[in-house]
């Protein structure tokens, strides 16, 4: 059976837009995307969903594929740039390896409701990459 979260695999990508309307705009008109604007208490994030998931919006029904999201762009290291979203068992641990094998963790780990607890670091190339401890 696919599980649909295995660890360390990507599962998420987030882009950076400057204009959320525009942006939705051309993905899912290039692309046919289903984009969907969250409010404040979200972050203001837009969801861009590539593939289709089950009735909660939150598992993809086709394995290997990933669903998405833009961000609010910011002149800002982190927040100017696309990144991976990678699923680990243990975000704590992995925090732990990541330190240890020369990258930062950027920020603190935050929880995002529904979906798990998430945080970003940069990898020993300084590329800025996110990592999820789905909620089971």
């Amino acid at each position: 059976m696919y599980k649909f979260y295995m660890a360390n695999s990507v599962v998420h990508f987030e882009m950076p837009a400057k204009d959320k309307k525009r942006t939705a705009e051309f993905y899912s008109k290039v692309f046919g995307w289903n984009m969907r604007q969250l409010g404040d208490d979200m972050g203001n994030y837009l969801i861009a969903q590539t593939a289709e998931t089950d009735e909660k919006n939150m598992m993809n029904k086709t394995p290997g594929t990933i669903n998405g999201g833009f961000f609010d762009y910011k002149d800002e290291e982190g927040f100017n740039i696309p990144h991976l979203v990678i699923s680990v068992e243990n975000l704590d641990k992995t925090i732990r390896d990541v330190k240890a094998t020369g990258g930062k963790i950027l920020g603190e780990k935050m929880n995002i409701p529904g979906i798990g607890m998430y945080v970003s670091f940069k990898d020993t190339e300084g590329n800025i990459v996110g990592m999820l401890q789905p909620n089971r």
